[in-house]
């Protein structure tokens, strides 16, 4: 059997026993704005022909999206939706779980949100909260934590067994990145309210965050339903690898209809409209 050779460097990093320096990643530069609008275009008009897809077909598509706070969940969720049909594309993002709730099973309180077939959920933040969050800040107990660890990866083999998409995204941002958008919202009146008590003490357990979410791919990153990690650093460029991402994961066909002819308006045949003083206008400020 041929013994396999070593380099000169090898036998060096051998013999000093150093570990070898991580690989230095270039920093890409910014998504221009002009480049990241035309190709953000091009995909949503994809989106379109992949829910109408879905619709046709009688599809059930689950969107998972989890991720550190400020990491851009909200924005790629809002670029996915902005083209959509609203009556068979939904956003779930729920609250609070209330007294009645804490008392259900776990995941009773999602499943009434599950897709019917035709229609697209996006979960802004899902069931992972008690892997998370939960976890982190002491909401639930060892014993509940477990279970949810036992329990999720069959309820997720369930779903996609029922005939359900089940896609799940964790975007991943830097502790600098983080805490630039952190400031940038503490600065912005209009964004002020995305920081909750809540998001501040995620930031000073940075370290328990990481490891609960060490620990959670660890139990839920199955082979039916595998978690994809968008590198969200950049949000334009985090955007548009999302949205690409969704519509290879999901085979669709192009069903635009031909183009619509608009008929001739009815004619009036002497119908007369009501006085326009009669009417309430909202007031032209502008």
């Amino acid at each position: 059997m041929a013994r396999k050779s070593h380099s000169h460097a090898d036998e060096k990093h051998k013999s000093n026993g150093k570990k070898p320096a991580p690989p230095v990643v270039e920093k890409r530069p910014p998504l221009d704005k002009k480049t990241y609008e035309k190709e953000l275009a091009r995909l949503q008009i994809e989106l379109v022909k992949m829910q109408e897809w879905v619709k046709v077909k009688g599809l059930k598509v689950v969107v998972i999206f989890e991720g550190r706070d400020a990491a851009g969940k909200g924005g790629v969720i809002k670029r996915i939706t902005e083209p959509m049909n609203p009556r068979h594309a939904r956003v779930v993002a729920l609250g609070v779980p209330t007294e009645k709730e804490k008392t259900q099973w776990y995941f009773q309180r999602y499943v009434p949100h599950l897709p019917a077939a035709g229609e697209i959920v996006l979960f802004d933040r899902s069931w992972y909260n008690r892997a998370g969050v939960e976890r982190v800040m002491g909401f639930c107990t060892d014993e509940e934590y477990a279970e949810f660890m036992r329990s999720c990866p069959e309820f997720e083999r369930m779903l996609v067994r029922s005939g359900i998409i089940l896609i799940k995204y964790w975007f991943s941002v830097s502790d600098e990145e983080q805490e630039r958008r952190f400031q940038a919202r503490i600065e912005d009146p209009t964004k002020r309210w995305k920081l909750s008590p809540m998001d501040l003490e995620s930031r000073a357990r940075w370290v328990e965050y990481s490891r609960a979410k060490d620990e959670m791919f660890a139990h839920t990153d199955i082979k039916q339903a595998p978690w994809y990690v968008v590198n969200a650093d950049d949000k334009k460029r985090a955007r548009l690898n999302c949205i690409h991402h969704l519509l290879s994961k999901i085979p669709y066909e192009d069903l635009t209809p031909e183009p619509i002819k608009l008929p001739p308006r009815q004619k009036d045949n002497g119908y007369v409209r009501p006085p326009i003083s009669d009417q309430t206008f909202v007031p032209e400020i502008y």
